[in-house]
């Protein structure tokens, strides 16, 4: 994988991701959304995870706030894609401690 074309995070983004990956449920919606080749349905989401539509909300603005899922919306529906240019441009800065 090349990494010349990756953009740097400011500090701020860097913390965002961190806090926002630190949740277990995040995190795995994220796996779920990101083992998805195509956008995943919110329905999709419910039926993996036994908590409440107002609580996948909530944790799915979270991922999008932190750049790492774009939503996509068609009428009352929703569906989420991984943002992968974000997730190696977070890892990359991580990288340096290594």
């Amino acid at each position: 994988m090349s990494t010349a074309h990756l953009f740097p995070l400011t500090d701020q983004h860097i913390e965002l991701i961190s806090r926002t990956l630190a949740d277990r449920r995040r995190y795995r919606i994220l796996v779920q959304i990101s083992a998805s080749p195509d956008a995943l349905p919110c329905a999709e989401l419910l039926k993996a995870h036994p908590v409440s539509a107002a609580t996948v909300s909530h944790h799915t603005k979270e991922l999008e706030r932190a750049g790492l899922i774009t939503t996509l919306r068609e009428g009352k529906y929703a569906s989420f894609r991984m943002q992968r240019d974000v997730l190696r441009a977070y890892a990359q800065q991580l990288m340096q401690f290594c």
